[in-house]
């Protein structure tokens, strides 16, 4: 074997090595960062630097994913285009995974209830808009007119104040949020194909409370605050491009969201 190709070889293998622990360091950060969290307990403050400058040094090549994979071909369909999910890991405590989205592709505005998010771009250009709701204001509710069946529904809103509202492409640092700030809900809209690393501590668990909620928006000035409350500031046009009001709704019919094999550097579970 000549020098240059043996060279070579000893690159691709270093590469491998780099990949698999990439994802290994992920998962055994992960490990100890939310060892002692539960849902609604934030990480402190080292164990989020330690996870946020893991996956800042991240790319699709950790992972072994690639933007010509068939994933992120578009469909002709009815509704949103097919999105894939690769289950990289999951615990009580955490789950890793990652979102495959085609160009157009949208994950709803959804919530995530008393977990700790880190969300890394791998690739691609995605629009982000995010929401946290706002503390000491009740729900309202009010008729709102059903033009189909002529006739008034009563709808129950929650005020929320608009966080994050901005297009990212990558390379671009892990974005953050919380139990009760940072853009708690939020959407996904991909403008070209996009592979997003989720770290959720603690992940979705309907049984102990942590269901996955979807939402629709209404603008500001659908609905009244009540009890003569008044949110902070004078200008009310920075409050209706500032504030939504938010109702719970069912996941939309449109949306498919399936799993698919993860082939990746493999994690080794401790």
């Amino acid at each position: 074997m000549g020098m240059e190709k043996m060279a070579g070889e000893r690159k691709k293998r270093r590469t491998r090595h780099k990949r698999v622990a990439a994802v290994q360091k992920l998962y055994d950060a992960c490990r100890d960062v939310f060892a002692n969290c539960g849902p609604g307990v934030v990480p402190d403050a080292q164990g989020i630097e330690r996870l946020k400058d893991i996956l800042n040094g991240m790319t699709e090549h950790d992972v072994g994913i690639r933007p010509n994979m068939p994933f992120f071909k578009v469909k002709e369909t009815e509704g949103f285009p097919k999105i894939t999910y690769l289950h990289l890991s999951e615990c009580d405590k955490f789950s890793i995974g990652i979102f495959l989205l085609p160009p157009t592709g949208v994950l709803p505005l959804h919530n995530h209830p008393q977990m700790t998010v880190f969300s890394k771009l791998l690739f691609g250009t995605m629009h982000i808009k995010a929401y946290d709701w706002v503390d000491n204001f009740a729900s309202s509710s009010a008729p709102k007119s059903d033009s189909s069946e002529c006739e008034e529904k009563t709808v129950g809103v929650r005020l929320a104040k608009l966080k994050v509202n901005s297009d990212f492409t990558a390379p671009c640092n892990t974005s953050i949020l919380y139990p009760t700030d940072g853009g708690n809900m939020h959407c996904f809209t991909a403008i070209t194909s996009c592979a997003v690393l989720d770290v959720l501590g603690p992940p979705y668990c309907d049984a102990e409370g942590r269901h996955c909620q979807y939402y629709r928006t209404h603008p500001f000035t659908s609905f009244s605050a009540g009890d003569n409350k008044q949110l902070p500031g004078d200008d009310e046009k920075a409050k209706e491009l500032d504030y939504a009001w938010l109702e719970e709704i069912d996941k939309p019919a449109g949306l498919s969201v399936v799993g698919a094999l993860y082939n990746g550097p493999k994690i080794m579970e401790k």
